[in-house]
């Protein structure tokens, strides 16, 4: 049998995982036939091996391939040997969170012959609702324009939003009980008795750290859409709430760097498996780049990037203030 778990929403496809391996260890009390293959170890003739050799407690394995799609002549051979491998009476799980090309001989396979489940990021609605219920968790409620706000400041990262969850929960329930600020005493074991704690607007811009980056990769998808009017009111949002004008051009200097990068390498390599070894980046940082590098031309991101420079340069000189620096470089963009 063949399980694949896919797409870049790496906490809810974690989570599946991990019920998958414990539910298997469960019934697998030896824990000795649960193998894990990665990038980094993905050899075929090992997993060939490991599939043929016969279990001495007559156990099913569980046999995890992680990121396995990069690896094209693994992928050669095991659609070589697909029908033996979909008829194993082992369970072999492809564990995949980069991106897929549209056109994939192996992803086609999986999506007809396996167990599949994908995982895009939660938006709109769904969203909302998944961080109701993770607060309904630990018995504890979110006002309507604080879950907007928490969504504005945080976005589709539940990795994050997780976090900002338990924290804004360990910082509220103690004191709408009135037990003197004790955080430490909140568990969260799930069976905390906070019913009718609720948190507001007020908690999350005491709490909860607006990310610049996300707004920065919002900013130059405005900019490669030629829609200078939301990439400005982008900007000026973070101006707003005190950001430095300077640190601003910084991320937006590094973001297009990354790009200039990234699409130099799709030119080279013309794939979206970029290694991050090749780029000294960090394997995210190419993902999130991949798609909006596609947006720009190499030459409109060089000149991009000697117009952040003299930017940067004038602000430094003091021909211009840094406000008016920014306005003027996405206006020019």
């Amino acid at each position: 049998m063949i399980i694949f778990l896919y797409g870049p929403d790496t906490y809810r496809s974690r989570q599946k995982l991990n019920e998958i391996i414990e539910h298997y260890k469960k019934v697998h009390k030896s824990g000795l036939n649960l193998k894990y293959f990665d990038d980094e170890n993905l050899n075929f003739q090992d997993f060939k091996d490991e599939v043929r050799q016969t279990s001495m407690f007559a156990e099913k394995k569980l046999i995890i391939l992680a990121e396995a799609f990069p690896n094209s002549e693994f992928k050669e051979k095991f659609l070589k040997g697909a029908k033996i491998f979909r008829d194993a009476e082992d369970v072999i799980l492809f564990y995949e969170t980069g991106q897929i090309p549209e056109k994939d001989s192996l992803f086609d396979f999986l999506i007809k012959q396996a167990k599949c489940q994908g995982f895009k990021p939660l938006e709109g609605q769904r969203l909302r609702n998944w961080i109701k219920k993770e607060f309904e968790k630990y018995q504890t409620g979110i006002e309507n324009k604080a879950l907007d706000k928490l969504i504005e400041f945080v976005g589709s990262n539940l990795w994050q939003m997780s976090n900002e969850i338990r924290k804004l929960v360990s910082y509220r329930a103690p004191r709408q009980r009135g037990e003197g600020g004790k955080e430490n005493e909140v568990l969260f074991d799930h069976k905390s008795k906070y019913k009718n704690i609720e948190i507001s607007s007020g908690d999350i811009e005491l709490l909860v750290k607006p990310k610049i980056e996300t707004d920065i990769f919002k900013t130059i998808d405005a900019l490669a859409l030629k829609d200078k009017k939301q990439a400005l009111g982008l900007v000026h949002k973070h101006l707003e709430k005190g950001d430095s004008p300077l640190y601003l051009l910084s991320m937006i200097n590094f973001q297009f760097r990354n790009l200039l990068i990234v699409k130099d390498l799709i030119q080279k390599y013309r794939s979206p498996y970029i290694p991050s070894k090749v780029t000294n980046l960090h394997p995210y940082i190419i993902k999130k780049s991949y798609s909006l590098a596609q947006k720009f031309t190499i030459q409109e991101l060089k000149k991009i990037y000697q117009k952040i420079f003299q930017v940067d340069l004038d602000i430094k000189t003091g021909r211009v203030e840094p406000e008016v620096a920014l306005d003027l470089l996405i206006a020019e963009i």
